[in-house]
């Protein structure tokens, strides 16, 4: 499998401009900038908030692989990614889980997700600290 995103810029760092299109077309020449990578008021996205996108859905997913394997099927899961760079340095991500899932109870979700921080295909691309965190509902 091979998937495909594109970048196109024009202009210095700060004052130019650029563009982000992927393969799938969910992203379209979509804005980003210094501004919107670094500042706010511009609308956009960036490289860090399409990580932690990616993260998020890479988790959640390998979370619900996990959870099927066993049997189960979650009636939803829902996860927050949230990304910290300290300069230019990504430093850690934290994925915030909750799901309500019949058949299991909260200290088996935690353990499975324990299993998908560390195993989902973006968390071992990165070689940054990565961290969880699990809210159980009934």
């Amino acid at each position: 499998m091979i998937r495909t995103a594109k970048a196109h810029w024009e202009g210095n760092l700060k004052e130019g401009k650029g563009t982000l299109s992927t393969q799938s077309g969910v992203l379209e020449n979509t804005n980003y900038s210094f501004k919107t990578r670094f500042e706010e008021g511009e609308k956009g996205t960036n490289p860090e908030e399409l990580l932690a996108a990616a993260h998020a859905g890479c988790f959640t997913m390998a979370v619900s692989s996990m959870l099927n394997a066993k049997g189960i099927t979650a009636n939803k899961l829902d996860t927050e990614a949230t990304l910290t760079m300290e300069g230019l340095n990504i430093t850690g991500i934290h994925l915030n889980i909750s799901g309500a899932i019949p058949g299991i109870n909260a200290e088996e979700f935690a353990t499975i997700t324990k299993d998908a921080e560390k195993n989902c295909l973006i968390s071992k691309a990165l070689s940054i600290p990565i961290t969880s965190e699990v809210h159980f509902e009934i």
